[in-house]
């Protein structure tokens, strides 16, 4: 999506392994796993890359997912704009705060966490948990009983959950801290 922001139709192996810090010949070995969409000497059409990379990652359709916790944290989410470049709709925000309940966040609105069993009649089933680490099991218990499938986890406690549910823990604090490993020593 960035290159086709630049105006470029076609990109190489070569500048695709330069932006995700791979070899050339890995890019080509890995789209060759999904059929043929390249052309040598010429590249890899943009647009047509990017429909067969969202075709592959199952991307293609707009999936709704439901924001539990909205602090700090969940309000910067819920006002990023990247998600929808992606076909995710944050289509429901949950807080266990009375104050919070029914104020509108970029269009919107915050439901009590009591409403989280309606998930699934909403057809919801993806979750972002940013809620505190004591709050953290209870609320992944809820949403795995309201029917959800996927929870990308920003508490920093690793939640368990049955194996059918996908969970994707990010813990922004170990990110910084692996950081510093990786800069040149002084």
């Amino acid at each position: 999506m960035f290159l086709s922001g630049q105006g470029q139709q076609n990109v190489s192996s070569g500048n695709l392994a330069c932006l995700v810090n791979a070899k050339a010949s890995q890019i080509r070995k890995d789209f060759s796993y999904f059929g043929a969409f390249g052309t040598p000497g010429v590249g890899y059409d943009i647009n047509k890359l990017i429909r067969q990379i969202r075709r592959i990652l199952n991307l293609g359709d707009v999936r709704k997912a439901a924001l539990v916790g909205v602090g700090n944290l969940g309000s910067a989410i819920l006002a990023y704009p990247g998600f929808r470049m992606y076909g995710f709709d944050i289509a429901a925000a949950f807080d266990s705060d009375p104050k919070k309940v029914g104020k509108k966040i970029s269009r919107v609105t915050i439901e009590s966490t009591s409403n989280l069993r309606t998930l699934r009649k909403r057809k919801i089933h993806l979750a972002i948990l940013a809620v505190p680490r004591d709050a953290a099991q209870r609320v992944a218990d809820l949403l795995v009983e309201a029917g959800v499938k996927g929870i990308l986890n920003f508490s920093p406690l690793r939640v368990v959950v049955p194996k059918k549910i996908k969970v994707i823990t990010i813990d922004i604090a170990m990110e910084l801290a692996r950081l510093p490993y990786y800069m040149p020593a002084r």
